[in-house]
């Protein structure tokens, strides 16, 4: 396993990313077509910046990047759609007033959120399906009707009633799981498309 995670940290050096995570996009846009030319997009939890690169050279010049992270850090997005920074948590309204400040309703909302692992599994997985459920609260106020949600979480406990509500926000919903995640990782990908609105 180590030879594969070896083999896509240094793709990420060569193409020019930060962290190895932008494959785990990369993946579903491809499987999936999650972003278009032109789309708004909200990325929560973008430090280092490799999914706000990798989404605002899709969207192109015309679309939109805004990022969020609790860490701050310059990302340099290297041509396509304008990228604004946001710091602070985006569990404030305060914070995600200051995103819908620049832009009110997104097309697409990705999250890359994980908590700081403590070692303790039952803990770290409460911790990031807390983060995954505040994910599913900013959708109502900040995503266009027929938008689509990216969105990473540990699988475990209570895990089931996070797909259910997501297939109720949205017309479809699966859970799914790049070939560039660990292995060993519990990490999935919450993958909802067609907002209801």
């Amino acid at each position: 396993m180590k030879q594969v995670q070896d083999y896509y940290f240094h793709k990420a050096k060569k193409d020019g990313f930060p962290a190895r995570s932008v494959y785990k996009l990369e993946e579903a846009q491809k499987k999936f077509r999650l972003l278009r030319l032109g789309d708004f997009v909200l990325d929560l939890g973008c430090q280092p910046g490799s999914w706000s690169i990798c989404t605002a050279q899709i969207v192109g010049p015309q679309g939109l990047v805004v990022g969020v992270d609790l860490n701050p850090g310059s990302i340099q997005v290297k041509g396509g759609a304008p990228f604004h920074f946001v710091l602070g948590d985006i569990a404030r309204e305060s914070v995600l007033a200051r995103a819908q400040s620049i832009c009110p309703r997104f097309n697409v909302i990705v999250s890359d959120m994980a908590p700081k692992t403590t070692g303790n599994r039952w803990a770290d997985q409460q911790h990031s399906l807390r983060l995954a459920w505040t994910v599913l609260e900013i959708v109502g106020p900040a995503l266009r009707r027929g938008g689509h949600l990216y969105c990473k979480v540990f699988e475990g406990e209570d895990f089931k009633e996070l797909v259910v509500e997501t297939r109720r926000l949205f017309k479809t919903a699966r859970v799914f799981k790049p070939k560039s995640s660990r292995a060993e990782s519990r990490e999935v990908f919450l993958l909802g498309r067609g907002f209801r609105g």
